[in-house]
């Protein structure tokens, strides 16, 4: 999706996930300062948030990026912000135009455990970033899709946005799609806004995203519908061309100074 993404503009993923349990680190060819240059509690400038992501690049040879964690498997973790809100203020800080947030969090137990709690959850939260399309992905699978429903069942329940949501089924193997997942995925195209299918691709299942040049075609094309999707759903909720979106208010210069003030 980023590398479809960078065809009108800059584009990154945000890898949310704590450092070893994220693919994203292996993934990248040509690694940045990584998260752990720009600690939350500290003003960034434009230049080290750049600098901090890594750069991929698409078969075509456009360039996307990825903010990840970088360091040795065996640093103390890093202390990633939960609040969606502080991944948008990056995003913006650093200049994107498209933006891809890798979360972790179940969407079904998060829902559930949030509205038992009496709190907002991560998925709502996300859902309420400007100009945000949720993309739901599951496995092409009888287990997979079953726990898709029950995720969409508890979004439609809690009221989210689920009518301007995207859902990716990933097969898992060469072939036809099983019946269950090809019922499933008709009853889910009258919850939400698009259902694209994801292909096998063996170079994905063995290596990851790493060396982008070997992923097939077709996954690059199921790649460019999920983007297509997400811009068609963007657009028949907002309208196009899309309208500005908020941009975090910079801190003052005093504020910035003070900031960097270290005590004896």
């Amino acid at each position: 999706m980023a590398a479809a993404f960078s065809c009108a503009g800059p584009s990154v993923v945000l890898d949310t996930t704590p450092r070893l349990a994220s693919p994203w680190p292996y993934w990248c060819a040509a690694p940045g300062e990584g998260l752990a240059s720009i600690p939350p509690d500290r003003p960034a400038t434009r230049k080290a948030i750049q600098e901090a992501a890594s750069n991929c690049r698409t078969p075509e040879g456009r360039t996307w990026q990825a903010l990840t964690d970088h360091q040795s498997w065996s640093s103390a973790p890093l202390s990633l912000p939960e609040d969606p809100a502080a991944w948008y203020q990056l995003a913006a800080a650093g200049g994107w135009q498209a933006v891809v947030a890798d979360t972790p969090h179940a969407v079904a137990q998060d829902v559930i455990s949030a509205r038992c709690a009496g709190r907002t959850g991560q998925t709502a939260s996300w859902c309420s970033l400007p100009f945000s399309v949720p993309v739901l992905s599951a496995a092409a699978t009888g287990p997979g899709v079953q726990a898709l429903q029950i995720a969409v069942k508890a979004a439609v329940a809690e009221g989210l946005p689920l009518q301007r949501a995207v859902v990716a089924l990933t097969a898992t193997s060469e072939g036809r799609q099983p019946s269950p997942v090809r019922a499933a995925a008709a009853m889910l195209r009258s919850h939400v806004f698009s259902v694209i299918n994801v292909p096998y691709d063996p170079h994905i299942r063995t290596y990851g995203m790493s060396d982008s040049h070997r992923i097939r075609p077709k996954t690059l094309a199921a790649g460019y519908d999920l983007a297509g999707a997400v811009v068609a759903s963007a657009h028949q909720v907002w309208g196009h061309p899309l309208p500005a979106a908020r941009t975090p208010a910079p801190l003052s210069s005093d504020a910035r100074v003070a900031s960097e003030k270290v005590p004896a």
